[in-house]
């Protein structure tokens, strides 16, 4: 391997919404110097921590009709059954609902669950309270998208939490997106909600850890695979 491949795969890519953030910190770090150098090595580290916050490491997304997988990096918070938001059109019953919680060092960049048309968007604002609670799906600052394949429907919903004061949608109504292709971004600390169809079993509990675009949270087939196909986003 040479020593630009080894360097190229061990920095993790930044993603571009980080930049000016990174900037930013990185000029009041040099700024604050002047004044008192510990100053300056507080802010190296801040920009350091920002650097880390929008980072947006490759996925090897399995390439299989059918499954549902992650579209956030982080911790399952709740499984169960949910309303959806009423600004989803998505009806008034129950469906089962995987949420995902993102803390403030878990990588923010949302990957689509499902490969699709994205047949709605919709953003609500509200609060801000600890995206952890099971009210915050109701009552917090969110952006909802639901995308289509065939029959099948999924709901995904952008969070903000507790520190979040920022939701980005990448995609409009109309657009295709393939399953773990990047959608979204959050910051700093949040959480999803995936809604999933009427009768689908979740292959994932409480507690467990999600990484974005690769851990699988329900096969919609019912069935097992094996040596999948996949693609590097």
């Amino acid at each position: 391997m040479s020593l630009a491949d080894t360097i190229s795969k061990t920095f993790v890519p930044i993603h571009r919404e980080g930049w000016p953030f990174i900037a930013i910190a990185g000029v009041a770090a040099i700024i604050l110097g002047w004044f008192w150098d510990p100053l300056f090595w507080i802010g190296l580290i801040v920009t350091g921590w920002i650097c880390y916050f929008f980072r947006d490491p490759p996925r090897v997304t399995p390439m299989i009709e059918g499954i549902v997988v992650s579209p956030a990096d982080g911790t399952v918070s709740h499984v169960g059954m949910a309303v959806p938001p009423k600004e989803l059109n998505f009806g008034d019953e129950p469906l089962m609902r995987v949420s995902v919680f993102m803390n403030v060092f878990n990588c923010h960049v949302n990957r689509a669950p499902i490969g699709g048309r994205v047949v709605r968007v919709a953003y609500k604002a509200g609060k801000f309270l600890n995206a952890e609670l099971d009210k915050a799906s109701e009552d917090n600052e969110r952006n909802g998208l639901i995308i289509e394949t065939g029959d099948t429907r999924i709901g995904v919903v952008q969070i903000a939490g507790l520190v979040a004061r920022r939701i980005v949608c990448f995609v409009r109504e109309g657009e295709n997106v393939g399953m773990g292709e990047r959608f979204g971004l959050i910051r700093f600390g949040s959480r999803l909600d995936v809604y999933l169809p009427v009768g689908t079993v979740p292959k994932v509990a409480i507690g467990q850890t999600m990484i974005a675009g690769e851990t699988l949270i329900a096969d919609l087939r019912g069935e097992q695979f094996a040596a999948p196909v996949t693609r590097v986003n």
